[in-house]
């Protein structure tokens, strides 16, 4: 059995797989994650790997008291990955998006490719058929974009996400709502276009935190997988172990 264990920037999400198959999930704190780490490995005794992807909170001296029992490997830039890295700044492309679009070269061979990661930021990147990374783009995410607004204004409330009942919202509240769920929604459908626009034999990857909210808001043909980050770390833990 294997323990993937991805450490973004707010949360950290665990799953247990053997083989490809994903026997179990969950979530922690960054503050209770050593807890929810020993609970795990109580209740799955025959997971002999771990295989960790951090964007730079969790390191491989946090992982000591194990290292004698379990074989620990932190995907990093020095990694196998089974594309050709063709960003122009490759030492600032984030390991996250790295390891999706190894998934995505992995699961879904021969096709141009755009994963779009929904979390705290929302991130593009473009696989090209002949397994080639383009590149992509950054934008804030929704939580982010409720915090601005509340944060960088005198009187606009911090709301939670919700979905806007109509397009022109009649108060303050509504129009929050629609201002970041629509804004995003059209900034992703038209990210997707322009790109149909230039590649055939495409597919769109949705995943993170907030895909299953956001999915049946877009209006292009999307694959949507909230697991497909911890799927991807994986994958690419087996294409290093060949």
């Amino acid at each position: 059995m294997l323990l993937a264990i991805d450490a973004g920037n707010t949360q950290i999400k665990w799953a247990v797989f053997e083989q490809n198959t994903l026997v179990k999930k969950e979530k922690t704190t960054y503050n209770d994650w050593t807890n929810s780490l020993k609970n795990i490995l109580i209740n799955f005794s025959n997971i002999k790997n771990i295989v960790v992807s951090s964007v730079g909170k969790l390191n491989k001296e946090d992982f000591f008291d194990l290292y004698s029992t379990i074989e620990i490997e932190f995907i990093s830039k020095e990694s196998k990955f089974p594309f050709q890295n063709l960003y122009a700044s490759p030492q600032t492309l984030g390991i996250d998006r790295m390891i999706l679009a190894s998934g995505a070269v992995l699961q879904f061979p021969n096709k141009n490719r755009l994963v779009i990661d929904a979390g705290t930021c929302i991130t593009y990147d473009l696989i090209d058929k002949d397994n080639n990374y383009l590149g992509g783009a950054i934008s804030p995410g929704i939580r982010l974009r409720y915090q601005s607004l509340h944060n960088y204004t005198a009187k606009l409330p911090l709301l939670t996400k919700q979905i806007p009942k109509q397009l022109i919202g009649n108060s303050t509240d509504e129009s929050i709502h629609s201002g970041i769920i629509n804004g995003i929604t059209m900034e992703i459908d038209g990210y997707i276009s322009c790109n149909l626009k230039i590649y055939d034999n495409f597919i769109i990857i949705l995943t993170g935190g907030d895909a299953e909210f956001l999915a049946e808001r877009l209006k292009n043909t999307i694959f949507a997988n909230s697991n497909f980050l911890l799927e991807s770390l994986n994958q690419t833990f087996q294409y290093n172990q060949q």
